[in-house]
């Protein structure tokens, strides 16, 4: 359809195509412009598209702009009064004054924009310059595209058979494609978009050479899955906990500026839904996306249920687990699951999640973010019974594994996705499991508390606890940012003025900031995992960055969130890796195509490369085999302190004296050693066990697999990895385009061996615990069929003896752990050599297929000038 588009600039009159896409705006919009941002347009069409998709880009730039600035929170009052691109640069102070009425955001407001104005005048002489030579250049390509059409008709006309033309068909078809090449099309520029203009021009001369490679050859295919992989989409996860009413829904609101997006309030968050929140690229609606549990999986759940109601028909009702299933089958099935259970499975009881038995996923769209929260609170929370109206609802977060709620327009969610986690501990096996899936995937933690307590608050301090090992050793997360939510409130503050009342939070935020930050050093636990650089501390109220009634948006440190997210969303990356991608293609194509048969000493350079990858393999080998042999003697060592954790195992089990410590240890083995109290305690018994393991290795584990990935041991001697192709390239000119792309692929395979190793170390590290937890197994089977008289004692002496005739077990998780570490170090070297190898052989010995590329010469050009250009400057800038 893009081609096609194309082609009718040349055949349809300017209103013509004007008319057919005014026609298709209303419906098509995000089409059509995608369209019209990566094609050939001639300088007859200019005017109409800059008035017809102007906001495209305007709206953009003016919200990335105040972003950048710190002045996010202003963005809707510059939309209401249609600030765009073409005339931010022209506010005067009685006009800027009243689009921000404090002082402060004001004052950076017009440094910021002296700034970008004075960027703007400098380079004004050499836009107009510019200008006037692309004026002249446009109206020659006007001249020669309709030359170039008027033969082709005629060509068409005149010769009925393609066999009479000299030209095949796919040579007519190169011609009209190349009426449309890139690189005659004007970029259009605006300041401050430099790296998204960059991005969409590369990736459209890249879409176009894909397009031209249309021969069936090792060549071709070769370069085509290259282009193909260049695509990356890159997303941080960012989990949010923190225990009920400590804003975590508010906070979330606030920072993308959704007000009523995450339901809050009176309603009281459910413990097993996971709430992740992302951009949606696809429409402009929102939208929520249910994945519901297996229904299989309800089937045992219900199953579970029941007997543990009939065998515990006097429990107490506020016990953990007789809370847990009546609350569940009271939500979804009301007071009918009390007369029978033989029904509950009926088609009756599903008739609003028809998906939920069909096994499929169920979206809801909605124009607001009120219409879809509404909709969504069914899927997500449970609520009180106390509220009125509540009578004969069917709430159905129960069946529920995850709810996934994409926003539009959102410029902080591009890359990143909101995780609203709840705690762990979920007795459903593929919730749970999900669950600790994603919190090992999470970049940065969110940890949300109150204010008023925040140094001393345990359930912020035991959540973090419970997860340190997930996110750190064991999971991919950079940085902790510990949040003392609703900041805002004072005690006694009804006689104090608004300047001391302003005086006392600033004060206040301090001493908690200072406070929090002791009470981290104190915690060891956390501390094997991460650094004091990694931990940041946060005084934020959300209500005060909605109105501003005491402090200003900087003070309630919204923004400073808002600004590490809009980091987390730099292209900067993304561009850099594209672009550099697309030169080392374009390098190859360029290089393979005007290659004479016989010109060159590619044997040589073969042989060179080859010798070069044996050492640098060699070098990589060496240095894992070093990091394996280290954690052998810190594990052979944590064998040996075995005792230790059979000693906290020991400490557990004499709670035998508490009240309800029979009930919280059947609530143990019934979930295979895990469970999480109503009062927040995290009990993990597998944990415990592995605990003289994991013990002897995290500091050692932490430094050789840094989660920032920029050194360490097995990352260290990857970035070291090379195949010295700079000196090659002195030396062997004639095959420098060639080298150019194996340099490139260098830094390609470098990337993505890093993520390889990051999420391998997920793996080796977590090893240890599950190599105990499927030791373990048999005897929490053994244990949760113990009843009657005595069963306590009974239960105890079963794990106790176990472990004891199970000592093995800790050698076998040694040995496991260094299987996968092993493992890890033949995929890193396989990778390495298949990679280099195959892109080696193609590159510098197939100039046979070389007669069926394109020319690319010009694409290679502007591609190269955006590589050394763009691209080192901001590098330059950045450094």
């Amino acid at each position: 359809m893009q081609l096609q588009l194309c082609s009718l600039s040349h055949t349809v009159p300017v209103c013509g195509l004007c008319f057919l896409l005014d026609f298709f705006l209303p419906t098509c919009l995000l089409f059509v412009s995608h369209c019209l941002l990566h094609i050939s347009l001639s300088s007859l069409f200019q005017h109409y598209f800059q008035q017809k998709f102007h906001f495209l880009v305007m709206d953009d730039f003016v919200r990335t702009k105040l972003a950048e600035w710190g002045l996010s929170e202003w963005v809707e009052k510059f939309k209401d009064q249609e600030i765009d691109a073409g005339i931010i640069c022209e506010l005067d102070d009685r006009e800027i004054e009243n689009l921000i009425t404090k002082a402060g955001p004001r004052m950076r407001f017009k440094k910021n924009l002296k700034l970008l104005k004075e960027k703007q005048n400098t380079n004004q002489e050499t836009v107009n310059s510019f200008q006037h030579e692309k004026e002249h250049e446009e109206a020659a390509d006007v001249i020669q595209c309709e030359q170039e059409h008027d033969e082709a008709a005629d060509v068409v006309q005149v010769l009925p058979s393609t066999s009479d033309t000299g030209k095949r068909k796919s040579d007519l078809q190169s011609d009209t494609i190349r009426l449309q090449s890139p690189a005659k099309r004007q970029r259009l520029s605006v300041p401050g978009f430099e790296e998204p203009v960059i991005l969409s021009d590369v990736k459209s001369i890249m879409t176009f050479v894909h397009a031209r490679l249309n021969k069936q050859d090792k060549l071709s295919d070769f370069l085509k899955k290259k282009i193909s992989d260049l695509e990356t989409d890159k997303r941080e996860l960012v989990g949010v906990f923190g225990k009920t009413g400590a804003g975590k829904s508010s906070l979330i609101n606030a920072i993308i500026k959704e007000k009523n997006l995450l339901p809050s309030g009176s309603i009281n968050a459910c413990t097993s839904v996971m709430i992740k929140v992302e951009a949606n690229r696809g429409s402009l609606k929102y939208e929520a996306e249910i994945e519901f549990i297996a229904k299989e999986e309800w089937k045992e759940e219900l199953w579970s249920f029941r007997q543990f109601l009939d065998n515990n028909k006097d429990q107490k009702k506020e016990d953990d687990d007789y809370h847990d299933a009546v609350e569940k089958l009271s939500a979804l099935y009301g007071e009918e699951w009390e007369k029978s259970f033989e029904n509950l499975m009926d088609r009756k009881y599903f008739k609003e999640i028809p998906e939920f038995l069909q096994s499929r996923r169920k979206i809801l769209r909605c124009e607001s973010a009120n219409e879809l929260s509404a909709k969504c609170v069914k899927y997500t929370r449970s609520e009180s019974k106390q509220g009125e109206g509540n009578e004969g609802k069917k709430w159905f977060w129960p069946l529920v594994k995850c709810v996934t709620v994409r926003v539009p327009n959102n410029p902080f969610l591009q890359h990143v996705t909101l995780v609203d986690l709840p705690g762990n501990g979920d007795c459903n096996k593929s919730r749970d499991q999900m669950w600790k899936g994603i919190v090992g995937d999470c970049s940065t933690v969110w940890i949300v508390t109150e204010i008023s307590r925040a140094a001393s608050e345990k359930a912020a301090w035991g959540i973090l606890e419970s997860v340190s090992s997930l996110i750190g050793n064991g999971g991919e997360c950079q940085q902790i940012h510990f949040i003392c939510n609703k900041s805002d409130l004072l005690d006694d503050s009804d006689d104090l003025s608004s300047a001391d009342i302003h005086d006392r939070i600033v004060k206040r935020n301090i001493q908690v900031k200072d406070g929090v930050r002791k009470e981290f050093n104190k915690r060891s636990k956390i501390k094997t995992h991460f650094t004091d650089d990694s931990f940041k501390v946060f005084t934020v109220s959300s209500k005060e960055f909605l109105k501003g009634k005491h402090l200003s948006s900087e003070e309630t440190e919204i923004t400073k969130l808002k600004g590490f997210l809009q980091d987390l969303n730099d292209c900067y990356s993304e561009t850099v890796n594209y672009v550099s991608g697309a030169y080392g293609i374009l390098s190859l194509i360029e290089g393979a195509r005007c290659r004479k048969e016989g010109v060159g000493k590619a044997d040589d350079v073969c042989k060179v490369l080859e010798k070069n990858m044996t050492e640098q393999l060699d070098q990589v080998k060496r240095a894992v085999d070093e990091a394996i042999k280290d954690f052998e003697q810190c594990l052979t060592e944590g064998v040996k302190n075995s005792k230790t954790s059979e000693e906290k195992l020991k400490s557990f089990l004499d709670r035998d004296k508490q009240p309800s410590f029979f009930k919280t240890l059947q609530a143990v083995v019934r979930k295979d050693g895990i469970h999480k109290t109503k009062k927040g305690e995290h009990i993990n018994l597998n944990t415990v066990l592995a605990s003289c393991l994991t013990d002897s290795i995290d500091e050692k584990f932490r430094k050789t697999f840094p989660n920032d990935v920029k050194g360490g041991s097995f990352s260290g001697v990857i970035s070291r990895f090379s195949l010295d192709t700079n000196s090659l390239i002195q030396k062997y000119q004639d095959v420098k385009l060639q080298l150019i792309f194996l340099q490139t692929e260098e830094d390609k395979i470098k990337t993505k061996l890093n993520k390889i190793i990051l999420k391998g170390k997920k793996i080796i590290y977590n090893s240890l615990t599950e190599a105990i937890e499927k030791n373990m197994k048999k005897c929490y089977e053994d244990a949760r069929k113990i009843s009657g008289n005595g069963a306590l004692k009974k239960m105890r002496k079963t794990i106790e003896k176990h472990v004891s005739l199970n000592r093995n077990m800790y050698e076998d998780a040694k040995k496991t752990m260094l299987e996968k570490m092993n493992e890890l170090m033949m995929i890193i070297c396989k990778e390495l050599k298949e990679t280099m190898d195959h892109s080696i052989k193609l590159s510098l010995k197939a100039s046979a297929l070389s007669e069926s590329l394109p020319d690319v010469s010009e694409h290679l050009e502007t591609v190269q000038q955006h590589y050394n250009e763009d691209l080192l400057h901001t590098v330059t800038a950045e450094t």
